[in-house]
């Protein structure tokens, strides 16, 4: 029995496929929601960090406004500020942003 160890190309292809078939399925929930329970939803949650549920506030950073929680100190990223703060450098950051694109 042979054991093949992924490449790290292997494994990008992998996480990205995943990270595509993630938005598939959270894409078709929420299509198949009721109107009215998307937007219930949206503003139980609006503004709050999921991590610890508390309250995000918008800051301006490196000219991206980012939100960020000063109860647990996470930060949360809207689509595209990730590829932004991370440039198109060759850095680790522009890699891992390129992970979850779609």
């Amino acid at each position: 029995m042979s054991t093949h160890k992924p490449s790290h190309s292997e494994e990008e292809y992998i996480v990205k496929q995943e990270a595509l078939a993630r938005h598939k399925a959270a894409v078709e929930k929420a299509h198949k929601m009721a109107a009215a329970e998307r937007e219930a939803r949206k503003k139980e949650h609006y503004m709050k960090f999921p991590k610890c549920g508390f309250d995000l506030e918008a800051v301006l950073y490196r000219g991206v406004t980012i939100d960020k929680c000063y109860h647990c100190n996470g930060t949360w990223l809207d689509a595209g500020e990730l590829e932004t703060l991370a440039g198109h450098g060759g850095d680790i950051l522009s890699k891992v942003a390129a992970l979850f694109k779609r």
